[in-house]
């Protein structure tokens, strides 16, 4: 049952991820985004897998985790292309959206 329940709060809390990344994905800037916060969840997640791998416990439960932590660094990822789209236009330069 804690299995259920700790899968089932993953997924809730996972479900915001993609939505987070499609908006940072179509605004094109990092003004909005946190570096930290984003790698503050990372290593949450890193945290639970290892756990998980620690008691040996490889189930559904340590698959939402990493399908989780795939996305935040898919949101990483945007991170730094959008930063660098900031860049892009503090000097200027145009870019395709």
């Amino acid at each position: 049952m804690s299995n259920a329940l700790e899968a089932m709060m993953l997924i809730c809390f996972g479900l915001s991820w993609p939505i987070s990344v499609y908006k940072n994905i179509k605004s094109h800037s990092a003004k909005n985004m946190s570096f930290r916060f984003n790698l503050l969840i990372i290593i949450g997640y890193l945290a639970g897998i290892l756990a998980k791998c620690y008691m040996q416990a490889f189930n559904y439960v340590l698959v939402v985790y990493v399908v989780n932590l795939m996305i935040v660094s898919m949101n990483m990822v945007v991170y730094f292309t959008n930063k660098k789209y900031d860049e892009m236009a503090y000097q200027g330069e145009v870019y395709a959206k």
